[in-house]
């Protein structure tokens, strides 16, 4: 079943033919692929990029959306994960699924004779690396040796840009501070491909010569035992961090910016930032993932 879970579940080439459609359909007609299609969207935690790219996506390309909201659907509460598949099965023809337990995507997805997709969950969040990879390819042309610095918590969107560095060989500094460190077992396959993922609790070598600055929220959605906001301030993305890495660098978050907490207005509004253009890149990256599903 042609599932969109996790990036290092996909070759290089479909990873890059994945950027590559979404380009081309940000610029060219795209075809009505999803002409009598109905695709159910499950949303046990809240969005307002991923639901609206879905939504408008699945309508541009000819489809029917649905949606479950938090109220209405907690995987595995009122029914078993396996029931509800086997249920949406029958009436659908593609699922996406915003959840916070990742074990219960997998669950479902095992189950389902019809394509799941990943737009989110606590452990990796795989459709905003490729809105990300989309946008550092219009603005730095590649991939390969792109120094690229992450700056605070080791969240599922840094779980994603793990995974896509090491099919990229992307040279990915993880700045964050001591005591929170990326899921192992994942460093470990990536480094195993590319020697040039590092972790370190140092943001003045993350920055230097960067050409790619990213950072996210401190704490995720849902978190329940938080570290405390001070331990990132020495990793807030800010002028001082910005100086230090390359002239050209992009500046990229994911959204929401809690501004003057992990980065700055200044930076925000500032001629290296490319948060809007990555946010519309949502769009075109759910097309495509949409696409590979149903190909």
């Amino acid at each position: 079943m042609p599932n969109f879970i996790d990036l290092k579940d996909l070759s290089k080439d479909q990873l890059l033919d994945l950027i590559s459609l979404s380009l081309k359909w940000k610029k060219e007609p795209y075809p009505n692929f999803m002409n009598n299609k109905h695709v159910v969207l499950i949303f046990e935690k809240p969005s307002l990029r991923t639901r609206v790219s879905f939504e408008i996506g699945i309508n541009q390309l000819g489809g029917k959306s649905y949606i479950l909201n938090e109220k209405e659907m907690q995987l595995g509460e009122r029914e078993t994960i396996e029931d509800t598949a086997r249920v949406l099965e029958r009436y659908a023809d593609l699922i996406v699924i915003r959840c916070f337990g990742h074990n219960q995507l997998i669950k479902y997805a095992e189950t389902s004779s019809i394509p799941v997709i990943n737009a989110l969950t606590d452990f990796s969040h795989p459709c905003q690396v490729i809105a990300d990879l989309i946008t550092i390819k219009e603005n730095l042309g590649n991939f390969e040796n792109q120094k690229v610095g992450w700056f605070g918590d080791c969240n599922n969107v840094l779980q994603s840009w793990i995974e896509a560095s090491a099919l990229l060989n992307i040279r990915l500094y993880i700045a964050c501070p001591e005591g929170i460190n990326p899921d192992k077992e994942t460093l470990a396959w990536a480094q195993d491909r590319n020697k040039n993922i590092i972790v370190t609790h140092d943001p003045l070598e993350a920055a230097h010569g960067a050409n790619c600055i990213i950072t996210d929220t401190w704490n995720s959605m849902g978190e329940t035992d938080p570290l405390p906001e001070e331990k990132f301030i020495p990793f807030q993305v800010n002028e001082k961090i910005i100086k230090l890495a390359d002239k050209d660098v992009i500046f990229m978050h994911c959204l929401p910016a809690y501004r003057n907490k992990e980065v700055t207005s200044e930076v925000i509004e500032s001629a290296n930032s490319v948060i809007f253009d990555e946010a519309e890149n949502r769009l075109h990256a759910q097309k495509a993932i949409m696409q590979f599903c149903f190909n």
